[in-house]
């Protein structure tokens, strides 16, 4: 009875989602009401419900904002630094690769889901939308595990007493496979985005992600973890945008350099502040992350503000980002909220710790289902390590894995679960505003998913043996 009422708000949630009849904010409250039974059979004695609810909505209050600031800091950029004056793009499947491409190298230095906001900029300026172009965005997130530079890659390694070199390789492993099955899924969406794909041009960014994933690899292997993403995805990036697309004159030089060149200015940025160690930090919670001076949403917020200044029409653009950002911003507190309740009462763990329990020998392939579930309802790499990385680092140890195994896994499955979370697809769906709900993104993208876990599980049988 216990499990059936921990499992109840999650069941729900997706229930209602995917009926398609329930947009994502009122579907999370639903949830929130229904997981308080559970909430409070999972605590322990001499803790109110009361007591846990007020101390863990400060906490969600907290650690929301931390995206939602970035969020709206990367959409507040990708309207500041565009062009006074724009052309009509016309829409082809090699622009679309580019801009998704582009859009996993901003994640990579930004984190928080700004990757998905400039791919869908990109393809939205293509004349793509719809359920096509929302789930395109996504991904421009699929080197997630290494976002923002590895926050939740680093944090998982410290709850899983693991190196987190270590870790980052163990997850480009089948992470590094996992990236060769999008291209398919990705001509399909741009074939009912009306675009077709010859032949030539599914060879050439097959090679291209055949490059992505081998850099993937090999940074992983001898660069420290945090450039990953950043090597992976520029790597690529830019020799293809210097050979598939040249500037051919000055001029077409000029407006190059006024498209790239703000986000230099902003990686630039957003590097020297990361390597500013020991910052000034505002920490209310002892024991959650702080927000440093140099955190990734003042950065954002600092340079866009800077753009804003000497652009004609900025105090326009800074209305339209916040009036855009409003239901994407409510629909993620609100899911916060829930994987916070969630993980701070012991839910999470107790979910994952039930399922590993009831599958005998077959426990180890349990670690990719519960990182994929764990990444889905918090929505962050961070989040899923925070609720379930030490659960899944205590079942690999117990079901006889390498002690470095489980906690890979966990952490590319977590990484590419937040990618099609409920928070991030909502998200997504407030930015397209056209009526496309999180149930069509899913659909979309269900190969993809499906592969996570296939890849995983594949992971899982041939490395289990390695000592």
């Amino acid at each position: 009875m216990v499990t059936f009422l921990q499992a109840l708000p999650l069941v729900l949630l997706m229930a209602l989602l995917g009926s398609g009849r329930v947009t994502p904010i009122p579907a999370c409250l639903l949830a929130l009401v229904t997981s308080l039974p559970g909430i409070a059979a999972a605590l322990p004695p001499g803790l109110p419900l009361r007591n846990f609810l007020v101390l863990e909505t400060l906490r969600a209050g907290f650690l929301g904002i931390l995206p939602v600031a970035t969020l709206s800091g990367g959409l507040l950029f990708s309207m500041a630094a565009a062009p006074h004056a724009t052309e009509p793009v016309p829409p082809s499947a090699r622009r679309a690769y580019l801009v998704i491409l582009a859009g996993s190298f901003v994640e990579s230095v930004t984190g928080f889901g700004v990757g998905a906001v400039f791919t869908l900029g990109g393809l939205r300026a293509m004349g793509i939308g719809g359920a096509p172009a929302g789930a395109m965005a996504l991904f421009g997130l699929w080197l997630a595990p290494w976002g923002g530079l590895g926050p939740g890659m680093a944090l998982g390694a410290a709850l899983a007493h693991r190196p987190v070199a270590e870790m980052s390789l163990v997850t480009a492993l089948p992470h590094s496979i996992w990236l060769l099955t999008i291209p398919p899924v990705l001509w399909m969406l741009l074939r009912r985005a009306g675009i077709e794909v010859p032949r030539a041009e599914r060879l050439a960014q097959t090679g291209l992600q055949a490059a992505v994933s081998a850099l993937v690899l090999l940074a992983a292997r001898f660069m420290p973890a945090e450039t990953v993403g950043v090597v992976a995805a520029g790597g690529v990036l830019l020799p293809a945008l210097w050979h598939l697309a040249p500037p051919r004159d000055s001029a077409a030089r000029q407006r190059a350099l006024a498209s790239i060149g703000p986000w230099v200015l902003l990686t630039a940025c957003l590097l020297l502040a990361r390597s500013w160690q020991g910052a000034p930090a505002w920490q209310p919670f002892a024991d959650l992350p702080g927000l440093p001076i140099t955190h990734v949403a003042v950065v954002l917020w600092t340079v866009s503000l800077g753009f804003l200044a000497f652009r004609t029409g900025g105090l326009f653009r800074l209305r339209d980002a916040l009036s855009r950002m409003r239901r994407p911003a409510g629909a993620m507190i609100l899911y916060v909220l829930l994987g916070r309740w969630l993980a701070g009462s012991g839910v999470a763990a107790a979910l994952a710790g039930t399922i590993a329990a009831s599958l005998g020998s077959w426990a180890p392939y349990a670690v990719p289902p519960l990182g994929f579930l764990g990444g889905m309802v918090t929505g962050s790499n961070v989040g899923a390590a925070s609720a379930v990385m030490p659960v899944q680092a205590g079942l690999g140890l117990a079901a006889g894995l390498p002690p470095w195994l489980a906690p890979g896994i966990h952490n590319f499955a977590g990484g590419a679960g937040a990618v099609f979370s409920f928070a991030m697809t909502a998200m997504v769906c407030g930015l397209l505003a056209d009526g496309t709900r999180p149930p069509a993104l899913w659909r979309a993208t269900l190969p993809v998913m499906l592969s996570v876990l296939l890849t995983g599980w594949g992971a899982v049988a041939i490395l289990r043996g390695v000592p």
